[in-house]
């Protein structure tokens, strides 16, 4: 095992000491320093398949208010990259917003957020008293495994369903087939998936073979090379770009919906009523997820992308708990860490702090500049190219659990997996998951006992 250099693996969030001002300055630098400009900046997107349909459904459905929330998110990235130093995503509580899209008139803006602040909440406390690190520590690997694939694969059929299928983000509903031509049609939507799949290729690969023959070495030289040139292509940067265009070419009258200026910002106005259904309509479904994918799920990917920077899930329910505690009074809509967006990042080349840092910033500045009149650009946007960020970021995902190297470990992994699926429950895959685990540690457990037994009688005269 190769001695870590304390100088990379330390990070802000595994010194709980007060560092001295100009060890602090020196980590948040090389937290937001850019390994590759174009790379950073095309990691930067690999989150917006996930991000984007959920924000709009919600400002669609229930009158969101878009600019409070792109400013409060985007100080949420910056904040993020300078603690962790990493891409971490910052992304919609997606069970919260399943419940206020499909729950009608009786889930509305208090509502949705009562149940981010009530969550929020929870995972402060939980981090703050340590029991979230307990969770980590016990909960096995092949059950993470499980979660992190049910997740990458929900993600990928979201992603196939975006290209396949219209989409009324309103109503989160799916409509007729989507046309082969036009400016939000399959053909662009496949070009746009083989574009990126020739820049990116299948993601990078840790070990690579080396061999000692001098012509193998030139050829891999110069596929290095190309590799290289191809890597600083901002595949995913372009295709959104190009999003962006064709939303204007789509509809050219939306220049005049244009607004210049922030949106106001408001104290939300609570009810008991809407504590009562935020917490049990939206924390309760919402909080196993958090718990899973925002924290274990992403701390265990972490460790798994970037080694020698791990962070604890104290650090890291903490930072989800303040985030709901500040922005949800305000009206910005909930949010959490995720391993999607995780690997989605650092699918497209995203390696720093700064890769989200980048995003924060936009955020803020189209939050400041054009407030909630972006949702009318947002509304023509082509859904078959989200759908092909999405589709990446959930392979990425899914990809993680190839690690399971026993028989076992995948099996408890796959039930997991299909539990989840099938149940549409994370929770629920969880637990089934961690009673076959136990299961079959019994079973070894008490196949050991009984060969032990075995000998020791065969053994006496």
């Amino acid at each position: 095992m190769e001695p870590q250099n304390p100088q990379t693996s330390e990070n802000l969030d595994s010194n709980p000491t007060s560092p001295s001002p100009a060890n602090l300055v020196h980590k948040v630098k090389s937290n937001l320093v850019f390994q590759s400009k174009w790379a950073e900046l095309n990691g930067a997107m690999g989150d917006l398949g996930t991000y984007i349909p959920i924000v709009l459904a919600l400002t669609l459905a229930k009158d969101l208010n878009l600019g409070t929330t792109l400013i409060f998110t985007g100080v949420y990235n910056m904040v993020t990259g300078v603690i962790y130093g990493v891409p971490m995503p910052v992304q919609p509580m997606k069970s919260i917003a399943a419940v206020a899209i499909s729950d009608g008139p009786d889930f509305n803006i208090p509502e949705i957020m009562a149940a981010g602040i009530c969550t929020g909440a929870i995972l402060l406390v939980l981090g703050a008293t340590g029991l979230m690190q307990l969770v980590y520590k016990l909960i096995p690997l092949s059950v993470v495994r499980g979660i992190q694939l049910s997740q990458g694969l929900a993600f990928a059929m979201t992603a196939v369903k975006y290209i396949r299928k219209v989409q009324d983000f309103s109503k989160s509903k799916s409509k007729e087939n989507r046309h082969w031509v036009g400016l939000d049609g399959l053909i662009l939507a496949i070009v746009c998936a083989c574009f990126i799949i020739v820049i990116n290729g299948a993601g990078e690969e840790r070990n690579e073979r080396e061999t000692g023959n001098v012509d193998d070495e030139e050829r891999n030289m110069r596929i290095k090379r190309i590799k290289k040139t191809m890597a600083n292509i901002p595949s995913a940067f372009i295709v959104f770009l190009l999003g962006v265009v064709l939303a204007f070419i789509r509809k050219p009258a939306v220049v005049k919906d244009i607004k210049f200026g922030p949106s106001s910002m408001e104290v939300v106005q609570f009810t008991s009523h809407a504590w009562k259904q935020g917490f049990i309509k939206g924390t309760i479904p919402q909080l196993p997820l958090s718990i899973l994918n925002s924290v274990i799920a992403v701390c265990k990917l972490s460790s798994d992308l970037f080694p020698g920077k791990e962070f604890s899930a104290t650090s890291v329910s903490i930072t989800v708990g303040l985030m709901n505690l500040v922005g949800c009074w305000f009206g910005a809509m909930p949010c959490c860490h995720g391993a999607g967006g995780l690997a989605g990042q650092y699918k497209f080349g995203g390696r720093s702090g700064g890769c989200v840092a980048i995003l924060g910033a936009a955020k803020m500045a189209l939050g400041l500049v054009l407030g909630t009149s972006l949702v009318r650009i947002l509304d023509w946007f082509p859904v078959g190219i989200l759908g092909v960020l999405l589709l990446f970021a959930g392979i990425e995902l899914a990809m993680t659990c190839r690690d399971m190297n026993s028989k076992g470990e995948c099996f408890v992994m796959l039930i997991c997996t299909a539990v989840s699926l099938v149940g549409s429950s994370a929770a629920l895959g969880f637990v089934c998951g961690m009673v076959v685990h136990v299961l079959l540690k019994l079973r070894n457990y008490s196949s050991r006992d009984q060969s032990g037994c075995t000998v020791s009688i065969n053994g006496t005269p």
